[in-house]
């Protein structure tokens, strides 16, 4: 094979990202690689002479064995030459495996088969293979970070921000809950998918044509075709498996994508200089700015959501190649080729919030100064809904003027509270009933009004590490 330096490659996943994610792309080239594709696209082959011969009562030991030797010596370069004579990859394949296969085995190869038949089927086995042994993997290492920071972090306050804006106080580790929860339905559902890709043996339209002249039940070939490869049949087939069970798995794939994006930018913001609660972890030799020395800048997360800016917009390409006229047409044969791409770029995303998240450092105490700086108008809600219940239905515009006053006199809601006994009191006691706190000692600690954020934390990084178990036990007994 050619050798030739990776900086002469023209993607960068097959450069850059290749240098910083080596060895989780070589296991992705198992399976997503063009070599791979030749690989899995014999082994389909093989599988199909087998069980024509099981069917006729000649699949012995020997002739086993030769079909699968004969299928483990095709090489893609060989392939690839063959093509560039017959113009066909799959005739191509079937050629040069035939020429490894015993005299009186070669009939047998691609009998009754289409070409679709054999690269659907191979790339249904080839996207559950990648995703079950590589991706899963690596999004439960994700998932298990994000479970550890929550639940080391549940009673860490911080303030909760809507629109950019100080809301109430909440705990850091309820903020990495949300992505716990998201994060961990998205697993969910990759694992339910990946199981679920189809493959066929269907024919050129899907009608069972040919196969039909060979077999009594061309369903039940087809089924135990099938079995030996480990997956299902499509429910309906043209010549092409229906679009839709890759399609959703990429689907969810992208909403995993966008959870980690999403992610990756609320870490970042957290890491400006005017907020400073989390820092990425950065090396003693590491760089920030070429020209000042002293940045520190949240390169990964920046980076994990320019990756998810680049691959996101593919998502249409998927969509488009859900259409296909009438039984087929080839309008997805170059675009269907770069969904590979789509997988390791993901996987360069998930891997780099998996470090980030390994080395996150918390800033405890510039989240509770934070929290502070607003004061107790952090509690302007808690005031307004004691009172709203103490029966004024004025209650949300009376603090609302509050807050204005506060702001313009610079002085603290309880101040103010306390200049109208009347308002002071409602409060005090509908406080003291609902709560059992004193009014004096909740305005003078925000951070205590947290709801439950600490036990929604806890709970959800429970629930999704048992989600976590499930579907490691899962993917232990498959492989």
């Amino acid at each position: 094979m050619e050798q030739r330096s990776i900086f002469r490659n023209i993607s960068p996943l097959d450069h850059r990202y290749l240098q910083s994610n080596r060895e989780l792309f070589e296991r992705l080239s198992d399976h997503l690689s063009e070599e791979a594709a030749v690989r899995y696209c014999a082994r389909v082959e093989a599988a199909l002479v087998k069980t024509h011969l099981a069917s006729e009562g000649l699949l012995t030991e020997a002739n086993e064995t030769a079909v699968d030797t004969a299928a483990e010596r095709v090489d893609p370069d060989e392939v690839y030459a063959e093509e560039a004579r017959t113009q066909h990859n799959v005739r191509a394949l079937v050629n040069v495996m035939q020429r490894g296969l015993p005299a009186e085995l070669q009939p047998y190869l691609h009998r009754a088969a289409t070409s679709v038949d054999i690269l659907d089927t191979a790339a249904a086995l080839r996207y559950r293979d990648a995703v079950r042994n590589v991706i899963l993997p690596l999004l439960l290492q994700v998932e298990e970070e994000l479970c550890r920071l929550s639940e080391e972090e549940a009673e860490t306050p911080q303030v909760g921000r809507t629109h950019g804006r100080h809301a109430v106080p909440i705990t850091f580790g309820f903020a990495i809950a949300e992505y716990v929860a998201r994060l961990g339905r998205s697993i969910r559902e990759l694992e339910s998918l990946s199981r679920d890709l189809r493959g066929k043996l269907s024919g050129a339209v899907g009608a069972y044509n040919a196969l039909s002249l060979l077999v009594p039940d061309p369903l039940a070939f087809e089924r135990k075709h099938l079995e030996r490869l480990g997956i299902r049949p499509s429910e309906y087939a043209t010549q092409i498996v229906e679009p839709e069970y890759q399609l959703r798995l990429l689907l969810e794939l992208s909403t995993a994508f966008g959870v980690i994006a999403n992610l990756a930018d609320d870490l970042r913001h957290l890491q400006r200089s005017e907020i400073d609660e989390v820092r990425e972890q950065f090396g003693d030799a590491q760089v920030g700015s070429s020209t000042m020395p002293q940045k520190r800048n949240p390169w990964n997360c920046e980076h994990i959501k320019s990756l998810w800016k680049a691959f996101a917009p593919r998502v249409m390409s998927f969509q488009l190649d859900q259409i296909s006229e009438h039984q087929r047409d080839l309008s997805n044969s170059a675009s269907g080729r770069f969904a590979s791409e789509f997988l390791a770029g993901f996987v360069a995303a998930a891997e780099r919030m998996r470090r980030v998240l390994t080395g996150l450092q918390v800033d405890r105490e510039q989240m509770r100064a934070n929290l502070q700086m607003t004061g107790d108008l952090v509690l302007a809600e808690p005031a307004y809904i004691v009172l709203s219940a103490a029966g004024r239905a004025d209650a949300h515009e009376i603090v609302r003027k509050l807050t204005v006053e506060c702001e313009t006199q610079n002085t603290s809601m309880l101040e103010l509270l306390k200049r109208n006994p009347e308002l002071w009191d409602s409060i005090g006691r509908e406080l003291e009933k609902r709560s059992g706190i004193d009014a004096e000692a909740f305005f003078a600690s925000p951070e205590a009004y947290n709801g439950q954020a600490a036990r929604r934390a806890r709970e959800l990084s429970a629930r999704y590490r048992e989600t976590i178990a499930e579907i490691k036990e899962a993917l232990a007994d498959e492989f």
